[in-house]
């Protein structure tokens, strides 16, 4: 959820030697892991992790933290890393893949991205969105992405199709000025009065290098103040769906925000009921799931996180207009709705 990182120059990244990466305009702004994560193509993400914590990587000759921002001009070194290049035939195994397009002009590029679908490659995904896109449209001269979203996440992604735009758009997100509302569908019976979540966030890296997240205190050090407003849109009887709006764009804060408050969302793998997850995933025969009627589910089970980004408002980068883009909740989730058993009261929520 927070703006994306621009790729950076043309440095090699292969060679066993030291480089002393310098950053030009591209680069600016990104945070050090991401920059990493960049140039050295190949690298798993938790090597990336591992030698910025060891303190071999360094920042004008001083360690830095992984979520470091570096600026025009810095230099970083980089230790000497043997890595595997991406072979032509790697390359060329990218698919081509065009999206739904919810909006396009000159300098930007808004998809409804699909549920299960990285938005780049890295971490054990060879490719993602951004990858495909470029496959198809070889005459692009500039894709990159805006913002990110989740893989399991779908819904409305914008990528920006001329640097200025890049600039200009991550600024709207950088700034708050970009308003995302959130379709989720959790379990359990979401409390009435239960309207704003302010809950501190802090991001940390599981043993095995994977991003985690969890609430904290809001006076911990570590923490960071992370705002989400949620409405209730429909209540089913084991179920609610909600809109959620964020006010700060945290990774995995719907996500925790709502788990923390004891209503994961559906499907969650990392946050969510891993029982009830289980039980939707199995076919139809193998297992009941009180208030979802399975027969009634397309192929009989739901595998997915119920995360759709539906709703974005935002400046235009180049005239200022205000632009509303919006995604049609996907047909598998509209699938499970239909599949729940209604409320039978509001009772005191």
């Amino acid at each position: 959820m927070a703006p994306a990182a621009v790729p950076s120059a043309t440095h090699p990244v292969a060679a066993p030697a030291v480089q002393r990466l310098v950053i030009d305009e591209g680069s600016a702004d990104q945070r050090l892991d991401n920059f990493l994560i960049k140039v050295l193509k190949g690298a798993p993400k938790p090597l990336v992790y591992r030698i910025i914590r060891s303190g071999e990587v360094r920042v004008n000759k001083g360690r830095a933290s992984a979520d470091t921002r570096l600026a025009l001009g810095d230099e970083v070194r980089v230790p000497p890393l043997r890595l595997t290049e991406k072979s032509a035939e790697e390359e060329a195994a990218v698919p081509a893949r065009e999206f739904p397009v919810i909006y396009e002009d000159e300098v930007m590029l808004v998809i409804d991205k699909p549920a299960g679908v990285a938005v780049h490659g890295g971490s054990g995904v060879s490719f993602g969105v951004i990858e495909q896109l470029r496959r198809a449209r070889p005459q692009a001269r500039f894709l990159e992405l805006v913002h990110r979203l989740d893989k399991d996440t779908s819904g409305v992604l914008v990528i920006a199709k001329k640097r200025s735009a890049l600039t200009a758009l991550q600024d709207v997100f950088r700034h708050r000025q970009a308003h995302k509302t959130y379709a989720a569908l959790v379990s359990g019976a979401w409390p009435q009065r239960k309207k704003v979540i302010d809950v501190a966030l802090h991001k940390f890296l599981s043993a095995d290098g994977e991003r985690r997240v969890k609430a904290v205190p809001d006076d911990a050090d570590e923490g960071r103040r992370s705002i989400s407003v949620v409405h209730v849109v429909q209540r089913f009887a084991a179920f609610s769906l909600l809109d959620v709006t964020i006010k700060t764009g945290r990774t995995h804060q719907i996500r925790v925000h709502l788990s923390h408050e004891g209503h994961g969302i559906v499907g969650d793998d990392k946050y969510g009921d891993f029982a009830l997850n289980k039980a939707l995933a199995r076919p139809a025969g193998d297992a009941a799931v009180p208030g979802v009627d399975r027969q009634r589910l397309p192929q009989g089970r739901f595998e997915r996180m119920f995360l759709h980004a539906r709703y974005l408002r935002l400046a235009h980068p180049v005239s200022g207009q205000e632009l509303t883009f919006e995604a049609p909740l996907p047909e598998d989730c509209r699938g499970l709705l239909a599949a729940l058993a209604p409320a039978v009261s509001h009772g005191s929520q």
